[in-house]
């Protein structure tokens, strides 16, 4: 259940005076622990209209370093927006490791005021709160503290705050035309607003309630729970990672069997079969692509597989069918230091397509089940719970109509080394050998392990894994053309 701070209570101005400085200095040494310890903090200022949130932002960024803090506010989604997963604009703007991010309106304002506006009904309320729990509890699990605070009022008390507002020629621009509205409409919203508060008030980010009548109670009351709740943080942080560890870790089920092992790697087509296909799919995929970009249907294809596995080729037979500027590659590397200080998923985040656009993933997400698993950049608790995490952002992304694809290319260790030597006897090609990708070839039965327990474990009904056998090139891009055609022929109706 939410926690409520003392309601009806005042602060004598003095008093407010006297507590502020010794505040505002713990406030300023918590900031810099969050940066030594390197976690993000999330911080959301909700609640009724006319309760101070502008003016409680406005102090913590005055109290504390705001080089460190991040606000962010949200209205009306843009176009831009519009176009993508409503959490797309959310994850763009998460404060880094040892950051602080402040938002005015956040995940909750849309979901509460269609609800109070009858656009969505009960059942849909609770799936978006199941939504939003699940993005709490994936930021939580990457170690970040999300703080929530809900600044209240009762009816008489907002009447007379936005009368008074009103009145002051300098501060009647902050009463607009929809905060009457909502002020007719305020039974309703409180109505919704504690049944959305008691949903998400959990153990890990618990809402505070605080009576927002008297600005010096609640200027304080926000800043001690900020601070109180960063130095309890900070001290529950080590062992909270032990339990995570130990619970996480206990979860982890190999693979029982091995669908790599079913690819017939033998076949293969001729010359001419290759060239009269190849001609046929990518005209086909043509036409398709523009009727998904005048449906406003976008695409994401993921395209993952051994090093020399044909990644590339596929995917320049690919987009040979497309139009330049609908569609945008995205090879992913080792992670940058601005990647590292974000939840790994932020990054991929950053090129979700706009409506009818296409990103293709040079390798993706699966890096944290894959090359992070077998070479220990993650550790075992992190890439144990990747699984779910991946499934609930694919299911996120193909809820707003997203047509996902993803793609393994197998092939055999003899055809990978016959590989590696040829790119060695060509000039253009020699820059894609390393010796890392001799070396990746002594943990061949570690990758084929976590290969095969991720198709087992993140292949589902809507975004199955198409797995490609890729001992013959021609083959392998034939079908990959193929099964984009009819995953697009499926999703257009």
């Amino acid at each position: 259940m939410f926690e409520i701070a003392e309601l009806g209570h005042t602060l004598k101005k003095s008093d407010y005076d006297k507590q502020v400085p010794d505040l505002r200095t713990r406030l300023l040494t918590a900031q810099q622990e969050i940066r030594q310890t390197g976690f993000p903090v999330v911080v959301l200022i909700s609640g009724v209209d006319g309760g101070g949130k502008g003016e409680v932002i406005n102090l913590l960024n005055e109290w504390m370093d705001p080089h460190y803090i991040q606000t962010n506010a949200f209205d009306e989604p843009s176009d831009e927006e519009k176009e993508r997963p409503k959490f797309w604009r959310f994850w763009r703007t998460l404060p880094a490791k040892g950051a602080i991010g402040i938002y005015a309106g956040s995940w909750y304002s849309e979901p509460l005021s269609r609800h109070v506006h009858h656009e969505i009904n009960d059942e849909q309320l609770q799936m978006d709160l199941m939504h939003i729990k699940q993005f709490e509890q994936m930021l939580i699990d990457d170690g970040a503290l999300i703080i929530k605070c809900w600044l209240h009022l009762g009816r008489e008390a907002q009447k007379k705050r936005l009368k008074k507002l009103e009145k002051n020629p300098e501060t009647s621009w902050r009463v607009t035309s929809r905060d009457k509205k909502h002020l007719e409409m305020y039974d309703d919203f409180i109505d919704v607003a504690e049944k959305v508060l008691s949903e998400t008030s959990t153990g890990a980010s618990p809402w505070l309630i605080i009576d927002g009548t008297d600005r010096h109670y609640r200027r304080l009351a926000v800043g001690r729970h900020v601070l109180d709740r960063i130095s309890r943080h900070i001290e529950q942080r080590d062992a909270d990672k032990r339990v995570i560890e130990k619970t996480a870790a206990s979860g982890v089920i190999n693979a029982r069997h091995n669908p790599l092992d079913k690819l017939d790697l033998s076949l293969k087509l001729d010359e001419k079969t290759y060239h009269n296909q190849l001609n046929f799919y990518q005209g086909k995929l043509s036409k398709l692509a523009r009727l998904a970009r005048q449906k406003k249907r976008s695409s994401i294809l993921v395209f993952e597989g051994w090093d020399a596995g044909g990644k590339g080729g596929a995917i320049r037979r690919l987009i040979h069918a497309l139009d330049a500027r609908n569609y945008r590659v995205i090879p992913v590397f080792a992670p940058t230091d601005e990647e590292r200080s974000q939840h790994y998923l932020w990054r991929f985040w950053r090129h979700i397509p706009r409506a009818g656009k296409i990103t293709i993933y040079d390798r993706s997400w699966y890096g944290r089940v894959l090359v992070e698993r077998v070479e220990g950049f993650a550790a075992e608790y992190e890439w144990a719970r990747g699984f779910s995490e991946i499934v609930n952002f694919e299911e996120e992304l193909m809820r707003d109509g997203i047509i996902i694809l993803k793609f393994w290319l197998h092939i055999d260790q003899d055809e990978q080394l016959r590989r590696f030597r040829a790119r060695e006897q060509i000039s253009y090609k020699r820059y894609k050998i390393t010796e890392e990708d001799y070396r990746n070839r002594e943990k061949w039965a570690e990758y084929e392990l976590a290969v095969n327990e991720m198709i087992t474990r993140t292949s589902t009904q809507a975004a199955p894994w198409v797995l490609i056998e890729g001992n013959d090139k021609k083959y392998a891009r034939i079908k990959a053309l193929k099964s984009y055609c009819e995953k697009l022929e499926s999703a257009l109706g």
